[in-house]
C-alpha cells in the first residue's frame, strides 16, 4: 500500500472511531434517561460498568491520531482534521462521562417516587441526541450550515434548563423533605445542558476544519 494511500485509510479509520465513540455516547444517555424514568438501577449500574468501552475508545483516537501525525507529517486541511478528531473525542468522552453521572443520581434517587414527571428532562434528552447525531453528520460531511443549526438548537435546551430548575425550587418550597431528589435532578439537568454544550463544541470544531479559524458558537 502506497504511503498517501496508507495515510488516507489510516484517518478514514480514526473518522470511525470516532464515529463508534459518538454513537456509544448516545446510546449511553439514551440508556441512562431510560434508567432514570424506570427507576432501574441495575441498568444504571450497566453504565456506569460500561463506560470503560469509552475511555479505551477515546485512547484509541488519540493514539491512532498522534501517530499520524508523526509518522506522516500532514499540513493543512489533513492535519486539521486530526486535530478536530482529537477535539471532538475529547467532548464526545464528557459526553459519555455526563451518562454516567445521570445514572448515578438515578441509584441516588432510587425507587422514590419522582417529585414531577420528568418530561422536560426528556425533551432535553431529545434536543441533544439530536444535536449529537447532527453535528457528527456536520463533521462527516463538513458541512457548516449544518454545525451552525445544531448550535441554534443549543438555546432549546439552556431554556429547558432554566424552566426545569425553577420548577424544581418551586417544589422545593412545597415539599421540602424531597430535596435530595431534587437535588438529584437538578443535577441531572444541569449534567444535559453540559453534554449540549460539548456538542456545540463539536459544532466549532466543525467550522475550524472546514474555515481554518475558530468560532465561538455559545454566545
Amino acid at each position: 500500500m502506497a504511503i498517501r494511500e496508507k495515510f488516507h485509510y489510516d484517518l478514514k479509520e480514526l473518522q470511525n472511531k470516532l464515529m463508534e465513540l459518538g454513537n456509544f455516547a448516545d446510546q449511553a444517555l439514551l440508556r441512562a434517561i431510560n434508567a432514570l424514568e424506570s427507576k432501574d438501577i441495575e441498568s444504571s449500574l450497566e453504565i456506569m460498568e460500561d463506560d470503560t468501552k469509552a475511555d479505551v475508545l477515546y485512547e484509541e483516537i488519540n493514539d491512532l491520531a498522534i501517530l499520524l501525525i508523526a509518522k506522516q507529517q500532514p499540513v493543512a486541511i489533513d492535519l486539521r482534521r486530526i486535530i478536530v478528531a482529537i477535539k471532538i473525542a475529547t467532548d464526545i468522552e464528557r459526553i459519555a462521562d455526563f451518562a454516567v453521572n445521570i445514572a448515578k443520581s438515578t441509584i441516588r434517587i432510587g425507587s422514590e417516587e419522582h417529585v414531577k414527571p420528568i418530561v422536560h428532562i426528556k425533551e432535553m434528552y431529545e434536543i441533544t441526541s439530536r444535536m449529537l447525531k447532527m453535528s457528527l453528520e456536520a463533521f462527516n460531511e463538513e458541512d457548516v450550515r449544518k454545525a451552525k443549526e445544531v448550535a441554534e438548537m443549543d438555546d432549546q435546551v439552556d431554556d429547558l434548563y432554566g424552566q426545569t430548575i425553577q420548577e424544581l425550587l418551586q417544589i422545593n418550597l412545597q415539599k421540602p423533605e424531597y430535596l435530595p431528589q431534587i437535588t438529584q435532578l437538578s443535577f441531572i439537568c444541569r449534567y444535559l445542558e453540559r453534554a449540549a454544550d460539548h456538542v456545540t463544541n463539536i459544532s466549532e470544531s466543525v467550522f475550524y476544519l472546514v474555515k481554518g479559524r475558530h468560532y465561538d458558537l455559545n454566545s
